[in-house]
């Protein structure tokens, strides 16, 4: 059973899910508590922090006429770094740190690489994680490839705040419908002309592009062009560049057969349909002014981190090993994880509260020791956590203001008392981090840091899994650069039943090295120890601390890059060991695992969704092995391997997030995530998946094509090089179960396919997809209902009455594998026929999957006399009468006529009735 403490937190949980780690509040139509946040590594540049405000300023008031006046940017905070000149007109933070920001300008990565993209991992609806845009985008040096800063803005505003997703398709620009190659867009009324931009030996050529002889589709290398001019006002989600579109796709005019990740991700829904179903437009009414309020920033440069920790050491605390426990866990924050240069007290409370520690600024080993010898040694009395907060605010407020400071609660007591300084907390403007140790910590404390915008941790009795570790170890700072912020390597234990050896390897690559620290606890008596490098050097140097049972090693200098050996002898008792290090180069972002629940809480049986997001700086790490550790209160632990291919749970493929569905609830009450990422021969760098603003290859521009540069790309052999083997390991917080049974049914179905891929291959047509499982993406689907029609809003409104596919001899695989299915339909397959097909699986419990993406497999035959002939329907393509004169079926405008069209008529027109002129006036003189 659930305690009614925890249902009440649940319930507050609840109605504050969806926003995640971010601020923003919407209210009435306005925007408040937007973070956007200058990266420390982003040269200092004033004219940048204007241009941010007038790039939100101009993005109010598009999104306010794009959103039929429901919507603006109310109140915006800018994150100035650290390190640039101070102004006394700077605020200082409250709850805004740069890891949480919402907008993040950042240098790009590689150099060049300008691309304005938002972190979207969630499903059709799901808020994304945050925009990330260089300064070469906010300074307007990109106007001529992705149009202006505030119509870039709200196109990834749309990403990050309504989880809708782009209405265009890089990898396929182009499909095929009645015949034709038609360009992916939305809305059709959009024209322009199909070219391919060729460049060689420095030197660029405009060629008509060519049709596939066996396939009839365009070559790759083709290219959608869009006319300058136009006077359609939708989309924003395709081409937010154009200067007439001002709104989103909606019902009336959305492109349903277009193959883009909006339709496959919204079942073909238009980006408008899905913005009317978020809680944001349900919770708004249209304004009536013309135009929105002016918004409202504040300019706040980040200080010097200011945290206190506040420890527990209540009579509870002597059981369990608890207080030993918070002693190894500290020492390690504050030998490691707590920054060179950051100001650092301690509070201990039980019943009242005691300052063990004002306010030092840590810059010796010294001063780290100093605060090691004030841990508490005993344990007794009860549990006041009020008392430890407001002493916490009272040693920061005798040096530095509240806001923005931090405070690191450990606790694993309830306190009936503990809402009546929430309000305190919440006017102080400090960020509290909870460490619930044990099934017996306050609910109250998931409340205290989802209100603060602070780190939630719940570690477990068990020591082999080394959670209290792992939830310090997750408190590095939310606002250095991740060059300064200390990396877990790994963290692993285990209980010995007779004398044994505990052995394994670390990984170290070369992004890492600096500050290393082996960090070795035990349970009952020091074990034998030592750590091999890859050279065979032998250190066996560690640091012991008795009376704490552990023991530290540090490594001198930058270890060595390679695989590290560590050796542990024991008796019967449980070991664990931890691996922390920094960067090794500070101009060389390390590569980081970021771990996280999809939301805060479940109530079954809805299921969760784990995310581990492997990159280097912004560069995605894909191929890499990636686990997750799921902890439930009992100590007991699922293991889950995540994937990164664009299936079930994961949005993309290869885009370096790594996803996977949680179902196996063992009991209600608090879990606990931590991820294992390990890097080998087959993992590599990859180019930043663009959910983002398109970029625009080129103009047609009065009948003249006008190229833009190429759109930066990131070669094989930059992601490839100096790319080494590597190891990772990161907590992901904690998360609550509630409304578990006793006995659990099976109430869940097959995840949703939204890989399905169809192609014609002669009178046959061939499937390809990814197997959902019995449940979700776990287990194996006991069969598969595939339909087809020739009419797509049959299959997306009506999957029943659809034509069936004979999937009699069709068997599942197991899931997150490849399937392959080939039949040939009872009608014939004539050219420029398309065919749509969906697919649904059914489980054991005959529990059914909601319908797949909607594919479609065309037959277009080219023409016998020359198969590689320049495409009929080119409105650019050569002709005897005049080289520019438009096709007559261009499929690319409304009527069948492009507005370069119409212009070039108009000018043929003038210029016609002028020689008619000519020539009448110069026969009229002659006469006379």
């Amino acid at each position: 059973m659930v305690s009614f403490k925890m249902l009440v937190l649940i319930l507050t949980l609840f109605l504050l899910q969806g926003a995640g780690a971010s601020l923003i509040k919407l209210n009435g139509n306005g925007y408040e508590d937007v973070v956007i946040a200058i990266d420390p590594n982003v040269p200092e540049d004033e004219k940048l922090i204007q241009q941010i405000q007038d790039m939100v300023t101009e993005a109010s008031t598009y999104l306010y006429g794009a959103t039929e006046k429901r919507f603006y940017f109310k109140a915006v905070s800018i994150l100035i770094p650290e390190t640039w000149q101070k102004k006394n007109e700077y605020e200082e933070p409250k709850l805004e740190t740069y890891k949480k920001a919402d907008i993040v300008i950042e240098v790009p990565n590689p150099p060049g690489f300008d691309v304005p993209r938002t972190d979207q991992f969630g499903q059709c609806g799901d808020k994304g994680e945050r925009i990330r845009l260089t300064p070469a985008i906010v300074l307007g040096e990109k106007l001529n490839e992705y149009g202006p800063q505030g119509k870039i803005l709200v196109h990834e505003w749309a990403h990050l705040r309504w989880g809708v997703f782009e209405e265009y398709n890089e990898e396929e620009p182009f499909y095929q419908h009645d015949g034709r190659n038609v360009p992916v867009k939305c809305s059709d009324g959009i024209t322009g002309t199909n070219k391919v931009y060729a460049c060689s030996g420095g030197s660029c050529s405009i060629r008509n592009c060519r049709t596939d002889p066996k396939t009839g589709k365009l070559n790759k290398d083709c290219m959608f062009i869009p006319d300058k001019v136009q006077g359609e006002k939708a989309s924003i989600m395709f081409m937010q560049s154009i200067d007439s579109v001002v709104e989103f796709c909606t019902e009336k005019n959305h492109n349903t057969l277009a193959p883009n990740p909006q339709n496959k991700m919204c079942n073909s829904r238009s980006t408008w349909e899905v913005i009317q179903n978020s809680e944001d437009y349900k919770n708004s009414i249209p304004m009536t002014e013309a135009k929105p309020p002016h918004p409202i920033f504040s300019l706040k440069q980040i200080r010097e981190r200011v945290l206190i920790l506040v420890l527990d050491k209540s009579g509870s605390m002597a059981g369990g090993d608890r207080l030993n426990r918070l002693n190894q866990a500290s020492q390690l924050f504050l030998l490691q994880i707590i920054e060179k240069g950051s100001w650092t007290g301690m509070v201990t409370f039980d019943s009242s509260a005691t300052i063990q520690s004002a306010l030092i600024q840590i810059e010796t080993d010294a001063q780290r020791n100093s605060l090691i010898s004030r841990l508490p040694t005993a344990a007794g009395g009860g549990t006041s956590i009020c008392s430890g907060l407001r002493t916490a605010f009272t040693v920061i407020k005798n040096k530095f203001s509240t806001d923005g400071s931090e405070i690191v609660l450990l606790t694993d007591g309830e306190d009936s008392t503990i809402s009546s300084c929430f309000d305190e907390v919440k006017q102080s403007g400090a960020i509290i981090h909870t460490v619930a140790l044990g099934p017996s910590a306050d609910p109250g404390l998931e409340e205290l840091a989802k209100m603060t915008g602070g780190v939630k941790t719940s570690p477990t009795d068990n020591a082999q899994n080394n959670g209290l570790i792992d939830a310090f170890s997750a408190l590095s700072s939310g606002n250095g650069a991740i060059t300064q912020r200390s990396i877990q390597l790994d963290s692993k234990g285990v209980t010995l039943t007779n004398e044994d050896w505990m052995n394994g390897t670390v990984i170290f690559d070369s992004t890492v090295g600096k500050d290393t620290l082996f960090l070795v606890m035990w349970t009952a008596q020091q074990p034998e120890m030592f750590v091999m490098d890859p050279s065979g050097n032998i250190y066996k140097n560690f640091a012991v601390e008795t009376s704490f049972q552990m023991a530290y090693l540090q490594i001198p200098n930058t270890a060595q890059v390679g695989i590290w050996t560590y050796s542990l002898k024991s008796s019967a008792q449980t070991l664990t060991l931890t691996v922390t290090s920094r960067a090794a180069n500070p101009n060389v972002s390390p590569i980081t695992v970021d771990s996280r629940m999809n939301k805060d809480t479940s109530s079954f049986p809805s299921p969760m969704i784990v995310y581990a997001e492997v990159r280097q700086g912004s560069l995605p790490i894909v191929g890499a092995n990636v686990t997750a550790l799921i902890e439930s209160a009992d100590g007991t632990t699922v293991t889950l391997e995540l994937l990164d291919n664009g299936a079930g749970a994961d949005v993309f493929k290869n885009d370096g997030v790594y996803s996977r569905y949680f179902t196996a609830y063992k009991e209600n009450g608090r879990y606990s995530l931590k991820v294992r990422a390990l890097g080998g021969t087959n993992t590599q760098r990859s180019r930043p998946k663009v959910n983002g603003a398109f970029y625009i290859p080129g103009w047609v521009e009065n009948g003249e094509i006008k190229m833009n540069p190429p759109k930066p790309e990131i070669s094989e052999d930059e992601n490839q090089a100096n790319m080494q083997s590597f190891s990772r390991t990161s907590s992901g917080g904690s998360f609550i179960v509630s409304n578990i049974p006793t006995t659990v049914p099976d109430v869940f179905p097959p995840n949703r396919i939204i890989d399905l891929e169809a192609n014609v291959e002669d009178d046959h047509i061939n499937l390809t997809w990814t197997a959902p499982g019995d449940d979700f993406d776990t287990g194996r689907a006991e069969e598969y209902i595939i339909k087809m029609s020739k009419d797509i809003l049959t299959l997306r409104e009506n999957f029943d009455a659809a034509l069936q596919v004979n999937t009699t001899d069709l068997i599942p695989n197991d899931a997150n594998s490849k399937e392959d299915f080939m039949f040939k339909p009872d009608f014939l397959i004539e050219n420029g026929t398309t065919v749509f097909l969906a697919i649904k699986a059914v489980d054991k419990a005959n529990l059914t999957s909601p319908i797949s993406n909607i594919a479609q497999a065309s037959l277009i035959i080219p023409s016998a006399e020359d198969p590689f002939s320049p495409s009929a329907e080119d409105p650019f393509s050569p002709s005897a009468e005049d080289p520019f004169s438009p096709s007559p079926e261009d499929p690319f405008s409304p009527s069948g006529t492009s507005i370069s069209t119409i212009v070039l008529s108009v000018v043929g027109t003038v210029a016609a009735v002028a020689i008619i002129v000519s020539v009448t006036v110069c026969v009229m003189k002659k006469k006379r």
